[in-house]
């Protein structure tokens, strides 16, 4: 299991402290912010995008991200495909899927993923390195693990039925990472737990 500390809203500074205690993988929700950050972070490190991506930042964000974890439909992906073909990159992603289909929330409904996935796949320039999703928020984090178990069941059936091997599963946050771990996990993405609550109004 592998740990992305969250650092969107703090500065490079506090990625600095955390990359000096070891912790080389880091998640972004927004485009600006990665950029903003990136250059003035130590060097060596692995960003990763775990916010929703507008297809008028692909081009930006593809030369400093390591992995997408947030490609939630067909034509994202052929925009993906296409900008990395032009700056010629693999771009390494995962699906975003919306396995409780929460309104609130990006991603495929799961059977969309099911239907899609082979065209997805075909696609040039991309490597699927497996699943993400962002379950409703619980105080119990215990009732959210039917959420993480049926996306882990999901990436099975995908390996069964498509003959791929999508070894990456990106669930659980700072509140109920334990239980994704137990349903399977291989990236947590963990920021409160690691720089403290965030001050959205400052």
């Amino acid at each position: 299991v592998r740990l992305v500390a969250v650092s969107k809203t703090w500065p490079a500074g506090d990625v600095a402290e955390a990359a000096a205690a070891g912790q080389r993988i880091f998640g972004e929700n927004k485009v600006q912010e990665l950029l903003a950050k990136a250059p003035e972070s130590p060097p060596g490190l692995e960003w990763h995008l775990i916010g929703h991506l507008q297809g008028n930042k692909v081009r930006k964000a593809l030369p400093v991200c390591a992995l997408i974890h947030s490609i939630d439909s067909l034509d994202l992906a052929r925009d993906v495909s296409r900008i990395a073909g032009e700056l010629g990159l693999v771009a390494r992603i995962l699906l975003q899927v919306n396995v409780a289909s929460d309104e609130a929330k990006f991603g495929f409904p799961a059977p969309v993923v099911e239907r899609e996935f082979e065209a997805i796949a075909s696609l040039p320039r991309l490597e699927i390195r497996g699943l993400m999703t962002v379950p409703p928020y619980e105080e119990d984090p215990g009732r959210v693990r039917p959420h993480f178990a049926a996306l882990r069941r999901l990436r099975d059936e995908l390996e069964r039925a498509r003959g791929v091997a999508l070894p990456e599963l990106s669930m659980g946050m700072s509140h109920d990472f334990a239980v994704a771990i137990a349903e399977g996990a291989t990236l947590v993405r963990v920021g409160t737990a690691i720089f403290g609550k965030r001050d959205y109004e400052g």
